[in-house]
């Protein structure tokens, strides 16, 4: 199977219906561009309770973060990108520190996450995720 045939936004945070709808039309044409061979994708918006409880069981750090990432696999029905975990409460709060909206905050998390879900390491490699994520962001984010 070619193409993205299913992209999930949960709000299990509140940040509210038609604002998640819209996030999740913005996926709809971002994943595919990065993920062609991808058959689906999903991403929930959480309480910061949850984000910190699977930081702490996945990297073994007991602290708050903004977003967790978990590539995806092989499945019967296509290729799963990934999960993106999303904190709704740290991403609020950034998004109020860079003086910018909380959707834009999401779509640099999000974005950041799919770069995770792609295999690229901004910790481990030469700077090459974070050249890709700023031309990313300047096509996908900073003329919204």
């Amino acid at each position: 199977m070619t193409g993205v045939s299913e992209i999930v936004l949960q709000d299990a945070a509140g940040y509210g219906a038609r604002e998640s709808a819209r996030l999740e039309r913005w996926l709809g044409e971002l994943v595919p561009v990065l993920a062609a061979d991808a058959a689906s994708f999903s991403a929930r918006l959480a309480a910061e309770e949850e984000v910190r409880s699977w930081n702490a069981r996945l990297r073994g750090v007991d602290a708050a973060t903004d977003v967790l990432s978990f590539p995806g696999e092989a499945t019967p029905e296509g290729l799963h990108l990934g999960d993106v975990l999303i904190s709704l409460p740290t991403a609020r709060s950034q998004a109020e520190t860079q003086g910018h909206s909380l959707e834009r905050e999401l779509k640099e998390l999000l974005l950041h996450g799919i770069l995770h879900c792609l295999d690229f390491d901004h910790e481990t490699d030469e700077g090459e995720m974070e050249a890709l994520e700023l031309e990313l962001r300047s096509r996908w984010i900073e003329n919204d």
